[in-house]
């Protein structure tokens, strides 16, 4: 019915329509941001205090430097923690011998 309406409108009642269908829209979509905006921030009560969720705190303090698990069978003065890549001096230890990784681990 409203299509049979809309077709028979002259042109300044369809522009009064769409004007406010403009401002319709505009204020739903204040609405709509305002709503995300509450979600996008989360508000959580701690103690009957508000507490802003999304504050991140920081670290502190430093993390301790890794103790070394394996030691190199030639020069004992090189040594690995295990962490990141296997060491040159390992893989080349390793390379053409039946030698594996648990086999330079410090006792």
């Amino acid at each position: 019915m409203a299509g049979k309406q809309i077709k028979t409108m002259d042109v300044g009642a369809l522009l009064a329509l769409r004007g406010k269908i403009d401002a319709l829209l505009a204020a739903k979509r204040k609405e709509l941001e305002a709503q995300l905006a509450a979600l996008h921030a989360p508000v959580k009560i701690v103690n009957d205090r508000i507490a802003n969720s999304s504050v991140k705190k920081k670290r502190k303090g430093v993390r301790a430097k890794a103790k070394p698990k394996y030691q190199s069978k030639k020069n004992k003065s090189l040594k690995w923690a295990g962490r990141g890549m296997t060491p040159i001096w390992m893989r080349e230890e390793m390379k053409g011998t039946k030698l594996k990784k648990d086999d330079f681990l410090i006792k």
